[in-house]
C-alpha cells in the first residue's frame, strides 16, 4: 500500500495535461508559442509540479520542444510529423476494424450512426468542436469494441497531432471526411463486412494523411513568454477530446 502514488497528485497532473493538451490543439497556445510553467500553473490555479509533468508528457507526444536552460514552447505545424501521425493512427483504426466488427451489435451500430448525424450537422454549422467531437465518438466505438488496449493508447497519443491541422484547415474546401463515407463504414459494420470496413476505414486515414501535405508552419509567436489566451483559470473538470 505503501508504493501508490497519491490520488489527487495524478489528478491534476492528468488535469493540466488535458487542459494544455486541448489548448494547443485549439491553437489558444499557438505553435511556435513559448510557454512557462510558472505562467501555466497561475493560470490553471495549480501548483508548478503537476504543470511540469504534463509539459513532459506533451513533450513526448510531440505537441512541445524544449530547449534545456532555454525555452519551452509549442511544436510548428510539420507536413511530415503529421503524416507520420497520420499514418499509425490509420494502421491502429484498420486492425480496430478488423477487429471489432465481427463483435459490434446492434446498439454498437446505433451508436455509430448517432454520432454521425452530430458530425453531419456539426460540419454544416461550421462547428469544428462538435464535428470533431462527433467523429470521435463514432471512431471509439470500433476502438472499444475491439478491446485492444494498445490501439486505443495509441489512437489517443497520436490524434492530437492530426487535430491541430484538421482545426487550422477548417473551413477550406473538403478537409472533412464526409458523413456519407462514415455511411459506408457504418453500413459495413452493420452488414459483418469487415473487409469493406477495413478498406473504407484505410480510405479515411488516407484522406487525413493527405491533409497533412497542407500543413504549414505558421508564423512563430514572439520569442519572449506568452501566457495561454485560452486557458480556464482554477481547478476544472478534465475535458474531453476527439476523422
Amino acid at each position: 500500500m505503501d508504493a501508490l502514488r497519491p490520488v489527487g497528485r495524478t489528478l491534476l497532473r492528468d488535469r493540466a495535461y488535458e487542459t494544455l493538451r486541448d489548448a494547443i490543439v485549439r491553437g489558444d497556445l499557438a505553435p511556435g508559442s513559448v510557454v512557462k510553467d510558472t505562467e501555466l500553473a497561475e493560470r490553471l490555479g495549480l501548483s508548478r509540479a503537476p504543470v511540469r509533468e504534463a509539459l513532459a508528457r506533451l513533450g513526448d507526444e510531440g505537441l512541445v520542444e524544449t530547449k534545456p536552460q532555454s525555452y519551452t514552447r509549442v511544436t510548428r505545424l510539420v507536413s511530415r510529423v503529421v503524416r507520420d501521425a497520420a499514418s499509425v493512427v490509420r494502421v491502429m483504426h484498420e486492425l480496430a476494424a478488423r477487429t471489432a466488427v465481427p463483435l459490434l451489435g446492434p446498439e454498437g451500430i446505433r451508436a455509430m450512426r448517432e454520432a454521425n448525424e452530430r458530425f453531419a450537422a456539426a460540419v454544416r454549422a461550421a462547428d469544428v468542436d462538435a464535428a470533431l467531437r462527433a467523429d470521435d465518438e463514432l471512431h471509439q466505438v470500433l476502438v472499444g469494441a475491439s478491446g485492444n488496449h494498445a490501439v486505443a493508447a495509441t489512437v489517443e497519443r497520436y490524434t492530437p497531432l492530426i487535430r491541430r491541422v484538421e482545426r487550422h484547415l477548417f473551413g477550406d474546401a473538403d478537409i472533412c471526411v464526409s458523413a456519407a463515407l462514415h455511411t459506408l463504414l457504418i453500413d459495413a459494420c452493420e452488414a459483418g463486412d469487415t473487409e469493406e470496413a477495413v478498406r473504407v476505414t484505410t480510405e479515411i486515414w488516407r484522406a487525413l494523411e493527405e491533409l497533412a501535405d497542407e500543413a504549414t508552419e505558421p508564423r512563430a509567436a514572439a520569442t519572449g513568454p506568452t501566457g495561454p489566451t485560452g486557458l480556464a483559470t482554477g481547478p476544472r473538470t478534465p475535458a474531453s477530446t476527439t476523422t
